[in-house]
C-alpha cells in the first residue's frame, strides 16, 4: 500500500492549513449537499429498467487535494475493455439489492475497499458504454486516500492511480475527439491526455459530467461541430 500512495501522490505538495485553495471547496460539505441536492431532484427523471452495470465515480483527496481515483483494467482480461482506464465497477448481480450495491460490491471486489452508502453522494444518469450496455454512474467520496488501505485485485485491476480537480479543470489537459461518419461529422467526445494514463472513451464522458457538477462555472464542454476532417 505504501508503493501504492507513492504513486498516487507524485507531483503533489502538501498545502499548509492556514492557506487552503478555493479547489477544496468542491469536496466541502456544503458542495456535498448542493450536489446531493440535484442528483435527487434529477434521478426520477432517467429511467433505470434497461441498466445492466455500475460504476463508482471515487472523489477522494491526495496530500489534502480533491482529487478522483481511477484504475487501469487488467491487460489479461477478456472483452473490449481491457488495458482501459476505467472506474471500479461492473454489471449488476441478481444478489445486488440496488444499483448502488453493484457499484460498492464491485469496488470492494476490484480494489478491497469496504465502503458504506453514506460515502454516495447520489447517481447520475445511465449512460451507454460502447457495446450498448446501459451504465449508471454512482458517485461517491472516499475521504482522504491515505486513511484508506487499497488491495486490488490483480486478475481485474493493473494500476490504480488519481487526477486532481485542479489537474482536470485546466484546459490544457482537456481535450476532444472529433469522430466522422462517411466523412461527415458525427460526435465529439473528451479525452484527459495528460496524466500517467489516458482518460478516454465513457469514462471520459463520466469524468465530465462529475466536473460540471462539481464545479459549475470552472469546467465547460468545448464541444463544437466540424465539417469533413
Amino acid at each position: 500500500m505504501r508503493l501504492i500512495l507513492r504513486y498516487l501522490c507524485q507531483g503533489m505538495t502538501p498545502v499548509p492549513i492556514t492557506n487552503i485553495s478555493p479547489v477544496r471547496r468542491y469536496l466541502s460539505w456544503e458542495n456535498e449537499q448542493r450536489c446531493r441536492g440535484l442528483l435527487e431532484a434529477s434521478k426520477n427523471r432517467h429511467k433505470q429498467e434497461d441498466v445492466s452495470a455500475a460504476v463508482l465515480v471515487s472523489l477522494c483527496s491526495v496530500a489534502g487535494e480533491p482529487a478522483i481515483l481511477y484504475t487501469l483494467r487488467s491487460s489479461t482480461l477478456s472483452g473490449v475493455h481491457k488495458g482501459e482506464v476505467s472506474f471500479p465497477g461492473g454489471k449488476c448481480d441478481d444478489s445486488d439489492r440496488d444499483i448502488v450495491a453493484t457499484a460498492l460490491r464491485e469496488t470492494r471486489e476490484e480494489l478491497g475497499l469496504h465502503l458504506g452508502e453514506d460515502c454516495v453522494w447520489g447517481i447520475m444518469r445511465p449512460l451507454p458504454d460502447r457495446t450498448k450496455i446501459m451504465v449508471v454512474p454512482v458517485l461517491a467520496n472516499l475521504g482522504p486516500l491515505e486513511q484508506l488501505i487499497l488491495k486490488p485485485n490483480p486478475q481485474e485491476v493493473e494500476a490504480v492511480f488519481t487526477l486532481s480537480i485542479s489537474h482536470l479543470l485546466k484546459e490544457q489537459n482537456q481535450g476532444y475527439t472529433h469522430f466522422c461518419k462517411n466523412g461527415v461529422y458525427s460526435y465529439t467526445m473528451p479525452v484527459f491526455p495528460r496524466g500517467p494514463h489516458r482518460v478516454w472513451g465513457l469514462t471520459a464522458i463520466i469524468t465530465e459530467l462529475t466536473l460540471e457538477l462539481l464545479a459549475p462555472g470552472k469546467y465547460q464542454r468545448r464541444t463544437r461541430v466540424v465539417g469533413r476532417h
